[in-house]
């Protein structure tokens, strides 16, 4: 019976090694082949690279006896989410999502947006000095307004996600490329360095530095624009760790 490990964030490498202690078999998938670099090497565990589409899913499954699925890709991976929770209802896999727990935001500083459109419909950063913490993914958002914003992004060192900078209109004095978690200091080292006006960044909890910074934004006395997380109803969700693991050891007796 194996397992399937949505991945690529750090609390499923922690899921993974909690998993293989209690000697399951896991199949953990990654975006990037660097990912695979996350997980420890082990004779249960076998890490995939490469985005799986939702028409691929099916075949992914049945080519890996998949019996389980444990969804803990990123809160904003909302297609793979939703096309992991289509499969195991089409299939009857018992299918649980990882829900990284929230951080509270305090009032002053922070402004949330709905979404990156709605961000950029406001027009609230123009004539700014704008950092992005947003990873690679949503930068194309940000490809024509390099003219009202003054824009630069915190990528990961990789050729994947520095191309998407480059795609996005970013030149090379504007993308610094490091790999989280990245602390405080040297966050604020950033903002300070490049005279930042608002931190752009997602409400991924605080596995997503999301509290470092709202404690930069109060500290230095910036704006964070915090995109909201986006919405799915799943099946069933937990936060806890132990929780993972007795729904997979309830499944395995069934």
């Amino acid at each position: 019976m194996k397992i399937w490990l949505i991945g690529g964030t750090s609390e499923s490498v922690l899921i993974a090694k909690l998993l293989l202690k209690k000697e399951f078999f896991v199949v953990a998938t990654v975006a990037t082949p660097g990912a695979i670099n996350l997980y420890d090497h082990h004779p249960n565990l076998k890490v995939v690279a490469g985005k799986i589409s939702v028409t691929q899913m099916s075949s992914f499954l049945a080519q890996h006896n998949i019996k389980i699925i444990v969804d803990a890709s990123h809160p904003f991976a909302v297609n793979v989410s939703q096309g992991a929770v289509t499969n195991s209802q089409l299939y009857h896999i018992p299918y649980l999502r990882y829900d990284r727990p929230g951080v509270s935001s305090p009032q002053k500083n922070i402004i949330k947006f709905s979404s990156f459109e709605s961000l950029l419909e406001s027009q609230y950063l123009n004539g700014k000095k704008v950092l992005l913490t947003i990873g690679c993914q949503p930068l194309h958002f940000f490809q024509d307004y390099h003219q009202q914003i003054n824009l630069f992004t915190r990528v990961l060192p990789y050729p994947q996600s520095l191309e998407k900078a480059y795609q996005a209109g970013f030149k090379c004095d504007r993308i610094i490329a490091l790999r989280p978690p990245i602390n405080y200091h040297l966050e604020k080292a950033i903002c300070q360095n490049w005279h930042i006006e608002t931190i752009v960044t997602k409400a991924g909890g605080k596995a997503g530095g999301q509290n470092v910074k709202q404690q930069l934004a109060q500290e230095l006395n910036i704006s964070l624009a915090l995109i909201s997380r986006p919405t799915l109803e799943y099946p069933q969700a937990t936060n806890n760790f132990e929780e993972i693991l007795k729904f997979c050891q309830q499944h395995q007796k069934k």
